[in-house]
């Protein structure tokens, strides 16, 4: 009999958890944290909540501190191939041995009301990981929302709500106000909170939270902002404390200056206080060296092919932008595949807007639309458009009918996105000259 491999057994437990949904509130993990120590309260932490942007932020948050010399931990989702990437160590997934060890200790806590969730079960790993690291810091990402999610459970030194737009209303609510809220149900007594969020009705809420608790709160535009330097290629940022010049970040797109600032602010506040010591250079180099694999990546040059989450209108908007302002003289042919959460024809308006081509495809997860809706609901485009099913077949078929100058755009899901990255792997490989660092 061949043996079973514990890694692979113990994500298949993990997996099937699934089964029991969302379940959001805070009782349960404090239960299974309670039992393993509270592990969660060993080290510093900031939170981050917010509609787009927050992976980002926490890329930048964790690479700034890991270049001043903190040992710090990162926890974030989804995974684009790995469940490894959502528990980072100093910028380096753990190991599948720790995967299993950590595993291990969450299943052995027994007595609970009820299962956990698949997100409850990663979270008590990540927080008891980070304990067994000794970690200094540790930069979380919230899952859904805010007040009931489990990450909740923190009680950080900083929070960071990058923005707000309608996202998940069965659970969150169906108005920018009832969304606000529970991103604002991050925010604790007296804790620093950052925001991004421009829309009034989502700053008065906002507003109104952290007046409630007693927490300091500052605002993008207001409070801190950041101005480009003419040529765009570096940019300046001015915040309550410190002022930092000639900053570039890694990760490509305008919006990336915005969730830059927000982790530029959260530094200056901590720095003010004493909570970190941070240098300039420090500062600058991790900005420079932060990845975040997914966002505006480019894995292939010839042709040329960017890999772009792009999961909710925001950021469908986001990328549509980018590619008109950069590729207008490019054919783009996108590969489209969108979960039934999302708003599906307003995200398709903007990447038909931007492409010659669509080719409809499904992803794994089982929230996934079927690549037969999109195409039906994209019957209005006058563009070219064609089914391809799984995402393997989209990929290879997009890649092997381009020509060498065109562009293809791997969008709509960031679970499109990490099969695409598994089914390109290959061909990367066997053709490095290819290669988006071969260049």
């Amino acid at each position: 009999m061949m043996k079973t491999d514990p890694y692979q057994s113990c994500l298949a437990k993990m997996f099937r958890l699934r089964r029991f949904g969302i379940k959001l509130g805070l009782e349960l993990i404090g239960t299974i944290l309670d039992r393993l120590g509270n592990p969660h309260q060993k080290y510093d932490t900031i939170h981050i909540a917010g509609t787009n942007g927050k992976g980002s932020v926490a890329a930048y948050l964790s690479t700034i501190l890991r270049c001043a010399g903190y040992r710090v931990g990162r926890y974030t989702s989804p995974h684009l191939e790995r469940f490894n990437e959502r528990i980072c160590v100093n910028d380096r997934p753990i190991t599948d041995s720790e995967v299993v060890e950590s595993y291990r200790r969450v299943e052995k806590v027994d007595g609970l009301d009820r299962e956990p969730t698949f997100f409850e079960f990663a979270t008590a790993m990540a927080l008891e990981t980070f304990a067994r690291h000794n970690v200094q810091w540790a930069v979380i990402e919230t899952g859904m929302g805010g007040r009931l999610d489990a990450t909740n459970i923190l009680h950080p030194k900083l929070g960071i709500i990058t923005n707000i737009s309608l996202e998940h209303k069965d659970y969150l609510g169906t108005t920018l106000a009832q969304i606000a809220r529970e991103k604002a149900g991050i925010i604790k007594p007296g804790m620093p909170t950052v925001c991004g969020a421009r829309q009034p009705v989502a700053r008065k809420v906002i507003t109104a939270r952290a007046m409630e608790v007693g927490a300091p709160l500052y605002f993008l535009g207001r409070h801190y902002r950041v101005r480009r330097q003419p040529g765009g290629e570096t940019f300046n940022y001015h915040g309550p404390h410190h002022d930092w010049t000639g900053l570039r970040t890694s990760l490509v797109g305008r919006h990336q200056v915005e969730n830059a600032a927000h982790a530029l602010a959260a530094c200056d506040l901590l720095t003010s206080q004493g909570a970190l010591d941070l240098t300039a250079d420090a500062v600058a180099r991790g900005l420079k060296e932060a990845s975040w694999p997914g966002r505006l990546e480019i894995v292939m040059h010839r042709p040329l092919v960017i890999l772009d989450g792009a999961h909710n209108l925001a950021a469908a908007r986001n990328l549509a932008r980018h590619l008109k302002s950069n590729y207008q003289n490019r054919n783009i042919t996108m590969v489209v595949g969108i979960l039934d959460d999302k708003p599906f024809k307003a995200i398709l308006k903007q990447l038909a807007g931007c492409c010659r081509k669509i080719i409809f495809t499904r992803p794994e997860i089982g929230r996934a639309l079927p690549a037969e809706n999109l195409y039906k609901a994209a019957s209005q485009y006058d563009i070219q458009k064609e089914i391809r099913t799984p995402v393997a077949a989209a990929v290879g078929h997009a890649v092997g009918s381009a020509d060498p100058d065109e562009l293809i755009c791997i969008a709509g899901s960031l679970y499109v996105v990490g099969e695409a990255k598994t089914a390109l792997a290959g061909l990367l490989t066997t053709q490095p000259s290819k290669m988006a660092n071969g260049t």
